[in-house]
């Protein structure tokens, strides 16, 4: 199988060396070439990831006839990426019958050029929220990756790794996919709907299941959020009750610690997207700029602009 990767600068090393690594070991596992690589950008030349690292492509124009599969690898903002070149190339070879995926922001590159209707998809969860606002028809999942037919994504990171072993399970047969899964020391395949973030309980500490299903919601409703009533409501214990919950495993009341967490996702969009501030409000929850910009100050001791500034410097 001849599988390309099409980098865009600024793309995670660790997303693309968790994607080829499980393919090098099928490989070598094997004892031969079940799947060759080769590398691609718009233009010929070295492609730096955000690290430096990177690869030296050819041009997508110049990918060879046989190719299979060409996944698309991006960080940074991938919803801003929007070269007509690069769009047309890849719908050229969609005609020819290759099948696309995407590595964290790559799905969002291939959703801008048309190439995502019609399947379910995934990406990092960064930008998740962002697509969805911008095309509200995507079917986009919260999952480690998907497979859809002819169409490959997955959040990055190691998730990409898994991925790749799902797909060497299909290709060469589960047996052989734990082989290469223990070749690096991996123990457990996860699985394809298994959750990118870690769920409430695990990344608060939370015992209290009341607290627990009330941090989930939250986590669930940052551009819609709920009223502390309904909070209440959806975990089965009255508003009071809630609020000591709050107050006794935070230090915050619930309110407080729902802006909290609206706030660290604007921060997020601020150092990571091109999004106006208004967009920006709007996402994380916010009816206004300026009690956004207000909430934030408080927050993080400096305005969303200044903060934006700050991380473009940086």
């Amino acid at each position: 199988m001849n599988i390309g990767f099409f980098l865009v600068p600024g793309f995670a090393l660790m997303s693309l060396s968790s994607a080829i690594e499980p393919l090098r070991a099928a490989n070598h596992l094997a004892g031969k070439a079940l799947y060759r690589l080769d590398y691609h950008a718009a233009e010929p030349g070295f492609v730096a990831s955000s690290s430096g690292g990177g690869f030296h492509c050819t041009a997508l124009s110049e990918a060879q006839p046989d190719l299979d599969l060409l996944f698309v690898v991006a960080g940074g903002d991938p919803i801003a990426e929007d070269d007509p070149k690069v769009a047309s190339a890849l719908r050229r070879l969609v005609r020819r019958g290759v099948m696309l995926g995407g590595i964290s922001g790559g799905a969002a590159v291939l959703a801008r050029a048309g190439l995502m209707e019609g399947r379910r998809f995934t990406l990092h969860w960064l930008h998740l929220e962002q697509l969805q606002e911008q095309q509200p028809g995507l079917l986009i999942e919260r999952a480690l990756y998907v497979i859809d037919r002819d169409r490959y994504s997955c959040a990055g990171g190691v998730a990409s790794f898994d991925m790749m072993c799902a797909m060497v399970a299909a290709r060469e047969g589960a047996d052989f996919a734990a082989e290469v899964s223990n070749w690096f020391i991996h123990s457990r395949m996860r699985t394809a709907g298994e959750p990118q973030h870690l769920d409430p309980a695990r990344r608060y500490n939370l015992s209290v299941p009341a607290l627990e299903l009330a941090v989930r919601l939250m986590t669930t409703h940052i551009a819609d959020p709920l009223s502390a009533a309904q909070l209440a409501a959806l975990s089965g214990c009255s508003a009071r009750q809630l609020q000591r919950h709050f107050v006794q495993r935070f230090g915050l009341s619930t309110m407080a610690f729902y802006r909290n967490l609206r706030l660290d996702k604007a921060h997020e969009f601020l150092r990571h997207s091109a999004l106006p501030m208004d967009e920006i409000a709007q996402l994380s929850g916010f009816s206004t700029v300026p009690h956004f910009s207000r909430c934030f100050a408080q927050r993080f001791g400096t305005p969303p602009a200044a903060a934006r500034r700050e991380a473009g410097a940086a």
